[in-house]
């Protein structure tokens, strides 16, 4: 496989022909693969094979992502506890390695047998050293720009997992129940607009609320909308209140004011009023303002007013830039409460008895309000399925602010498919510590971070320095990790090219890998790393459920290929029905597969297969054009049928190679399938029998029916290809004549057996519309057994459109079966075309009637605008081609029980082989 596709590539190379690159997005080396990996990677060897048969240099290299969180997770899940603790960051990394290695080997047999066309000797892995020397060199140059900068920021933190998350890497379950909880702050310092309502004694308190009780420790300030109106509102029960106006009754309720009170409204006042009053924390000495917020404050729920903690929340995060607040955060990686949250919650972990900590210390000073469940949609890691938190950390952030435009621009380059896929600590980094890292990591990999200590690992002038500086311990981003691969990968091997021609993935990787490639790219080069994306969608079983294990949904690609245990219920399919799926579905949204979708594709699969089958068997003594005494016919002295059907071929080649060249797969299959079933099968093959059974070895009408068949099973196998490489290649190895290459998939597509222009085409458009019509009187025939086959049969039709009747009738073929035949070329007449022993036209409805039944006679309302009737045929059956002649045993013949056709073709034999025609005994006779 990879000798055939580095042999393709070089002979396009040395004709100067473009390079295409398809750029492979690495899965995680972290398990099995699934369906949705056998979606993306048969998908991406469409693409490839047919831009290898398009001429293109066609470069593969398959990748694979094998760092990050997936896969030491995977690790650490087969060792004990013990093991565990005595892991080191190098060990750790080790054992990683090994697994990530093993995991690549095991996908890349599953990926080979699935038919991918590739290099996978020669793959690339995100832990290759050359890799992360790239990876690094681009984070160097970001870094360098400005656009990457250390800091300390809110982000999305998984205690469960100790690490930050992206967006893409959380999900949102349904029924997630928190605590949340009504505050009342007590104010020390009013406004302006409150002092004539507040005093010492009776102070008014502001009122917030919040679904994560653990954040109040990390309190800074309270947030309004300026443009909100406020009331002061007042019960014994709860005292003096700041809410938004229009949520008084709701936080009464809250509140469990009792039946039939409510609270007296002191007064109302905008938001931007409220502004400038300080309060204080119930749990802390401290002091902190109320502030003015944005329009994310509104009166859907809580009290109007918001609890604003800038270490636990990208809003209260912004608020505390504007207005210079403490960026407090006391919690630690495992998610408990540090010493900074005060000695009574240290340890606590905040998402379970920590909380509850908080509530009970709210309760014991009086501030709390109200506490009840509150149902929502609450962030969890992907990976642990367990709740996040919003945390300050410090963490390398990209700045997109500085090449937004640039980005932005940039995506207007690409073609996208579908088409709404557009839609504080000092570092020390500069060009000689760059320099020397990334020759370091060239050489031994990342893995030298951890073994080599500061001195080693700084530059020759920097050395005497190295007791000044610690080297950082921060976890590349997986994104940025694959999201360098252009300049790992497509910039760097010879044979690739940069930006490639092409990204395909999962339509979640828009937010992914498609982002940070672009975002990595641009900064860096000012381009985007890629020409086209096309992106599909996910697989989910045949009922339109997600696949998991609990719903027992899940299928194995190698299931569907190999089979299960039991091979009569669980059938082996073989990797091109696999492929026939894919490329029968809609990949641009999501799309099913399950036991009944595989046995429908595999109903397709067989019908090209057997088309194809025939096909071959047909052609055993079949020279092709070029060859020594070739057997082909010029295309000029071809009948009116062989031609009209190298139209259809021609169109159908076409159809399919612009489907593919769009990335419609799901198009070309539909078109194939429809060739090959309603032109081919069901009417040219189904006519054909009669020449290539019944004619002579070398009479015209087989000879040019073979040409026919040569040229459709050459550009079927070619069209097949891409998508069906196996059955492709079975039929080119098997070609009954001397192959024109190797393999199908060289010498190119069949653009010579595209330009047959289209042939008599609404002649044999009404041909095919009486046959269709003659077939449904023939199946009431049929029931009532007044014939059996349709060579028992004989047609009645009438015309009254001239110009149909003008066409049907210079097909009336001779009154009797001869050789050579007379009104006709054998071929172009309806009795063949038709398969009935005789037919007559006539001159009105009437004498249809008085041959036919009336009960086998249609009425005008038919397909061809012909009225038909159909009644048993007359004369004797010829024991040879079956159909029934007037003449036979009148002729004084050799053979009196055939027709005068059929004894030509047998004295024909005799003289070709010298030898004597032998009539098999009767009960030796082959019925079919």
């Amino acid at each position: 496989m990879i000798a055939l596709l580095s042999a393709i590539a070089l002979r396009a190379k040395e004709a100067s022909k473009d390079r295409f690159v398809l750029h492979d997005g690495p899965p995680y080396a972290n398990g099995s693969l699934h369906c949705g990996h056998a979606l993306n990677k048969i998908l991406k060897d469409f693409i490839n094979r047919k831009q290898a048969l398009n001429g293109k240099q066609v470069h593969y290299i398959p990748g694979w992502d094998c760092h990050g969180l997936p896969i030491e997770l995977k690790v650490l899940q087969t060792m004990k506890s013990k093991e565990r603790q005595a892991l080191t960051p190098i060990t750790l990394r080790e054992k990683a390695a090994t697994f990530a290695k093993k995991t690549v080997e095991e996908q890349s047999k599953s990926f080979q047998r699935y038919g991918i066309f590739g290099d996978f000797e020669k793959p690339y892995l995100t832990l290759q050293p050359e890799f992360e020397a790239a990876q690094i060199r681009v984070f160097g140059e970001m870094f360098q720009k400005g656009f990457i900068f250390r800091g300390r920021k809110p982000v999305h933190w998984s205690p469960s997992s100790r690490t930050a998350l992206a967006e893409a890497e959380l999900e949102y379950p349904e029924n997630h129940i928190s605590k949340s909880i009504y505050v009342a702050f007590d104010i020390v310092e009013a406004s302006d607009a409150l002092k004539e309502y507040h005093s010492t004694d009776k102070p008014v308190k502001v009122a917030i609320w919040t679904t994560t009780p653990w954040t109040m420790p990390a309190n800074m300030a309270i947030a309004v909308n300026p443009e909100l109106s406020y009331s002061v509102v007042n019960h014994e029960s709860t005292g003096k209140l700041i809410v938004a106006t229009d949520l008084i009754e709701t936080i009464a309720k809250k509140v469990d004011l009792p039946e039939g009170e409510e609270f007296q409204i002191l007064c109302s006042l905008p938001g931007s009023e409220l502004v400038g009053t300080i309060y204080t924390h119930p749990l802390y000495d401290r002091n902190s303002p109320v502030l003015e917020g944005g329009d994310y404050i509104t009166t859907e729920s809580g009290t109007g007013l918001v609890h604003t903690a800038p270490g636990h929340g990208q809003e209260d995060y912004q608020v505390g830039l504007k207005n210079g607040l403490d960026l407090l955060s006391p919690v630690d990686d495992g998610g408990r409460f540090t010493i900074e949250a005060g000695e009574q919650f240290k340890g606590l972990d905040v998402l379970k008895e920590g909380n509850q900590a908080i509530i009970d210390a709210l309760t014991t000073e009086g501030a709390l309000l109200k506490v009840e469940d509150y149902n929502h949609k609450y962030p969890y890691d992907w990976r642990t399925k367990k709740p996040t938190i919003f945390r300050a950390t410090d963490q390398w952030f990209a700045s997109v602010a500085e090449f937004r435009d640039a980005a932005l621009k940039a995506v207007d380059t690409v073609q996208w498919v579908p088409e709404n896929g557009k839609n504080r600590n000092e570092v020390l980094l500069n060009d000689s510590t760059l320099s020397h890292i990334e020759k370091i990591i060239a050489e031994q990999g990342c893995d030298a971070w951890w073994k080599l200590d500061e001195v080693d690992l700084l530059p020759q002038e920097l050395k005497a320095e190295a007791d000044k500086w610690k080297k950082g311990t921060d976890t590349m981003d997986v994104w940025f990790d694959s999201g360098s691969s252009w300049a790992g990968v497509a910039s760097t091997r010879d044979e690739l090219a940069y930006p490639a021609d092409m990204y395909l993935e999962g339509s979640d990787q828009h937010r992914g890998w498609f982002q940070s490639s672009l975002l990595t790219s641009v900064a860096v080069n000012d381009q985007a790393p890629y020409k086209t994306v096309l992106t599909h969608g996910f697989v989910l079983d045949e009922k339109g459920f997600k696949m998991s294990k609990s719903l027992g949904n899940v299928i194995d690609p190698l299931y569907v290929i190999e089979g299960g245990n039991n091979k009569k219920l669980e059938p082996a399919y073989g990797a091109d029905v696999l492929r026939l799926w894919v490329a029968s579905v809609d990949y641009s949204g999501d799309v099913g597969i399950g036991p009944n979708v595989i046995k429908q594709t595999f109903e397709s699969y067989r019908k090209l297969r057997n088309t194809a089958r025939y096909l071959i068997g047909n052609l055993a003594d079949f020279l092709p054009e070029g060859e020594d005494n070739s057997s082909a016919v010029p295309y000029d002295e071809l009948p009116s049928l062989d031609k009209w059907m190298l139209g259809r071929l021609s169109s159908t080649i076409n159809e399919v190679d612009e489907a593919m060249n769009v990335f419609e797969y799901q198009r070309a299959v539909q078109e194939l399938l429809r060739f090959s079933s309603i032109e081919l099968s069901n009417f040219y093959l189904d006519v054909a029998k009669d020449r290539l059974y019944i004619s002579a070895t070398d009479d015209f009408r087989r000879r040019s029916c073979q040409t026919v068949l040569h040229a459709v099973l050459e550009g079927l196998s070619k069209a097949i290809a891409p998508i069906l490489p196996h059955m492709a290649e079975d039929i080119w190895q098997n070609l009954p004549y001397s192959k024109p290459t190797g393999s199908v998939f060289e010498g190119g597509w069949p653009t010579h057996l595209a330009q047959f222009e289209e042939y008599d085409t609404e002649k044999w458009d009404l041909v095919r519309l009486v046959r269709d019509d003659v077939n449904k009187m023939l199946e009431e025939a049929r029931t009532d057994k007044l014939v059996g086959a349709s060579l028992d049969a004989a047609a009645y039709l009438y015309v009254a459109d001239d110009e149909k009747r003008k066409t049907l009738e210079n097909m009336m073929g001779d009154e009797s079966l001869i050789i050579p035949p007379v009104k006709t070329n054998g071929v172009d007449e309806l009795r063949t075309t038709l398969m009935l022993s005789q037919i007559h036209i006539v001159d009105s409805p009437e004498m249809i009637l008085d041959s036919c039944d009336e009960k086998y006679v249609s009425t005008s309302d038919t397909s061809s605008g012909c009225i038909v009737g159909v009644t048993k045929s007359e004369g004797t059956k010829c024991g040879r081609c079956w159909f029934y002649d007037t003449q036979i045993g009148k002729l004084g013949l050799p053979h009196d029980d055939i027709c005068q056709r059929c004894n030509d073709a047998i004295t024909v034999w005799e003289k070709k082989t010298g030898e004597a025609f032998v009539r098999p005994a009767t009960e030796e006779a082959i019925v079919s």
